[in-house]
């Protein structure tokens, strides 16, 4: 069974590369580009894990995450952050609204993989 990852991320580019990365390694990939479009996204489709990026317009990623964690449907799926900041309050607030890992840009595809092979639900 083909597991589903959801990207968000206001950059193209960036989503683009991180799609590559999972595709490459069998993975389906849907994208958003900031947390609303994210939360329209997650309509009951299952998700496996969501990669998510932190500063974003509209709703950065720790503001996403707490919503997240209040959807029935989703609350349990794991989350990453990945982001360009790597102060540890950051890194704090964004396991406090519950995400799993911090993988920090630019990231080697790599430890990409193994972040997600370790989190995504089975």
């Amino acid at each position: 069974m083909v597991k589903t990852i959801l990207i968000i991320d206001d950059s193209a580019s960036l989503r683009q590369v991180v799609k590559l990365t999972l595709t490459s390694a069998g993975y389906e990939v849907i994208e958003a580009c900031d947390g609303m479009d994210a939360l329209q996204k997650l309509d009951g489709t299952k998700i496996h894990l969501i990669i998510c990026d932190v500063n974003m317009p509209n709703m950065d990623g720790i503001t996403f995450v707490k919503r997240v964690k209040t959807l029935p449907n989703y609350k349990f799926t794991p989350i990453i952050m990945l982001t360009t900041e790597s102060q540890e309050s950051k890194k704090q607030e964004g396991q406090a609204a519950g995400a799993r890992a911090w993988v920090v840009k630019p990231f080697k595809p790599e430890t990409m993989l193994n972040a997600v092979s370790k989190l995504i639900l089975p």
